[in-house]
């Protein structure tokens, strides 16, 4: 019952956002009653603390030949995360609660965004961008396009992840490289 719960509630956050979402809908879309989700969640807040905390995203890959590999990793990664779940919807539903349940939207950050971030860090960090490289900037840049994307006509397209990254950290396109093109 706990995950059929969850599930509806993850649903519904992310097609009708927190203000629509009622108790009584999740209770009904679950199959079961009301009084018994009240039971478990107090109040909404509660149950969507519960359905951020339950959101199962795929770990990225730990191993890579290189740090640009291991980045790429944990783009790929993110972006894989971003189809499995309404993330980005339910992102929107959390931003515009902000002002009323600040908790909600920061347990997001914490639960979601900052392990990734501090993994795409660590990967740049080992990498060989200059020394003056701002990793804070280029985390955010790399994770902040996903989003940026998303709001757009064409939404994130399956290279985005190796497109935004060469974009800040270029493949190795010497002519031994497998994806040199002689015609640049």
């Amino acid at each position: 019952m706990d995950r059929a719960i969850l599930s509806a509630a993850a649903h519904q956050l992310g097609e009708f956002g927190y203000a629509r979402m009622s108790m009584e809908s999740v209770a009904t879309a679950a199959g079961t009653t009301t009084p018994s989700l009240r039971r478990r969640y107090r109040n909404k807040a509660e149950l969507v603390a519960a359905v951020i905390g339950s959101l199962r995203v795929e770990e990225p890959p730990s191993g890579a030949p290189t740090p640009r590999a291991h980045a790429l990793a944990i783009l790929e990664n993110f972006h894989s995360n971003l189809r499995a779940i309404p993330a980005l919807a339910i992102l929107g539903s959390l931003l515009a609660e902000e002002e009323r349940h600040p908790e909600l939207l920061h347990l997001f950050k914490t639960r979601i965004v900052e392990p990734r971030r501090e993994l795409l860090r660590q990967a740049l960090a080992a990498g060989d961008l200059p020394y003056s490289a701002d990793l804070d900037a280029l985390t955010s840049m790399l994770i902040g396009s996903f989003y940026g994307r998303y709001v757009t006509i064409d939404g994130i397209p399956d290279d985005w992840p190796n497109r935004v990254l060469c974009a800040v950290w270029p493949a190795d396109t010497s002519p031994a490289s497998p994806h040199h093109d002689d015609s640049l």
